[in-house]
């Protein structure tokens, strides 16, 4: 339960923050400026969580992702968001697909760039098939445009279940890189330079490794990194992990964290009480963070973040710890067949958001219960999110098991990208009905 007494901890802004905002608003601009006249880069669209470094053998790109692309919209331009919503919906799709697919579809349709001019058009789509929804989504995109469309699949059911059965997804899921890198070569008239993919596949380990290690510091008491803080950093990991000026990034931000935890530097310097959050926040609404800090909790995080773009060691029941680039753990990386199986085996090991979160049962229920005990957590506070079919699975199953447990669970309701599923005094009032359930007040400034 709640420690009532007040304790007053330093607290600071992140010295690397501005580097973080400065990195991703280049990658935005770089996105505009490859359709300008004179403009020399591929631009490669696609999901973000998919192979975003494999197309590195073609020479100089930009990936434009959909995902936080949209998350920005809604972020930024909650009115526009919802024009966006509208116009796919006038389209014809669903009100209750993808939140984020419908956003980045009425951009589309409205030709509409968030960041200034016209929506990016791309030289082809690529696409893991990661989520629900994720694999028609660019395919549909591709038929609007009429640009190429490649897809894999990624995530085998229960891929750790025996070592023959591992052996047999790592070699389907790396041929199908190696088929896709076949198929890019054909529709670019490119040649493929192997040496750019083995330096992007490792620059992709070590920063979703490093991006991990900054997570697990935020274990100690009090948290240096705050739940709303915490998107300007993961961000990157997920827009261009496969950059060495990402790998930069992350080395500086774990250098910073570490002096933070050092210095009990904290990022909510009244943290009496500490929440794990479940799924992606109502990125419109991402205040309801600093709401929290009013009564001195500290959201320390979410699986949703720590996990997205891989990086972590996982076993069941056990531990869960930053994953050691494979580089490091003397894997061959000297060929295109080496890049393509240790990028296969880095998702499908690693990935601990596919591997624990994507399903619902037990494994799910106990990949939360192992985070909220290692994270310090005094309970779970869950978006039950319309707008992400995935996330959303087995929410309420994780409720009941923590309740079972005697953790304090609170939930509210809302959409990752739709501000018109979000009553913001409802959620406020359900944030004060919770802080008195586990005794805590207002603190006065």
């Amino acid at each position: 339960m709640a420690t009532k007494e007040i304790k007053r901890y330093k607290s600071k802004p992140f010295d690397c923050w501005k580097l973080a905002k400065e990195i991703r608003a280049n990658h935005y601009r770089e996105i505009a400026e490859s359709r300008t006249e004179g403009g020399k880069k591929l631009l490669i669209g696609g999901g973000t969580e998919s192979m975003i470094g494999l197309p590195a053998g073609l020479g100089d790109y930009v990936f434009f992702g959909g995902e936080p692309y949209s998350a920005s919209f809604s972020a930024g331009s909650p009115q526009g968001a919802v024009e966006c919503m509208e116009a796919t919906e006038s389209y014809g799709l669903a009100r209750d697909l993808c939140s984020y697919f419908r956003n980045y579809v009425g951009s589309l349709l409205l030709n509409k760039y968030y960041f200034g001019g016209p929506f990016p058009k791309a030289d082809f789509y690529l696409q893991t098939h990661f989520c629900d929804t994720h694999g028609k989504w660019y395919q549909l995109v591709s038929e609007m445009v009429g640009v190429p469309y490649f897809s894999t699949d990624l995530v085998p059911y229960r891929w750790d279940e025996t070592e023959e059965g591992k052996k047999q997804k790592l070699e389907f899921l790396s041929g199908q890189l190696l088929d896709a890198i076949e198929w890019m070569e054909k529709t670019t008239g490119r040649e493929y330079q192997d040496e750019l993919l083995i330096e992007a596949v490792k620059n992709e380990m070590r920063s979703t490794s490093l991006w991990a290690q900054c997570a697990q510091l935020n274990q100690n008491i009090p948290a240096a990194m705050d739940e709303k803080s915490m998107y300007s950093f993961y961000i990157l990991a997920v827009l261009m992990r496969h950059k060495p000026e990402v790998v930069r990034f992350y080395e500086i931000l774990l250098d910073e964290m570490k002096d933070r935890v050092a210095n009990q530097i904290a990022a909510v310097p009244t943290e009496r009480f500490r929440l794990l959050h479940d799924s992606q926040p109502p990125w419109y609404a991402l205040h309801i963070f600093r709401y929290l800090e009013k009564f001195g909790v500290a959201c320390v995080g979410a699986n949703y973040e720590y996990g997205l773009s891989g990086g972590w060691d996982y076993k069941e029941g056990e531990y869960l710890r930053p994953a050691k680039p494979l580089q490091d753990q003397g894997w061959p990386l000297k060929t295109r067949e080496d890049a393509c199986r240790a990028l296969a085996y880095w998702w499908l090991e690693y990935h601990v958001l596919a591997r624990g979160i994507r399903f619902s049962g037990p494994g799910k229920n106990n990949l939360v219960m192992k985070e909220i005990k290692d994270w310090n957590c005094d309970g779970l506070m869950i978006h039950l999110n319309r707008g992400c079919e995935g996330l959303a699975t087995g929410q309420m199953e994780i409720r009941l098991a923590l309740t079972e447990a005697g953790i304090p669970v609170m939930t509210y309701e809302g959409n990752v990208g739709d501000p018109r599923e979000f009553d913001e005094p409802r959620t406020l009032a359900r944030i004060d009905a919770f802080m008195e359930s586990v005794g805590l007040d207002m603190i006065e400034d």
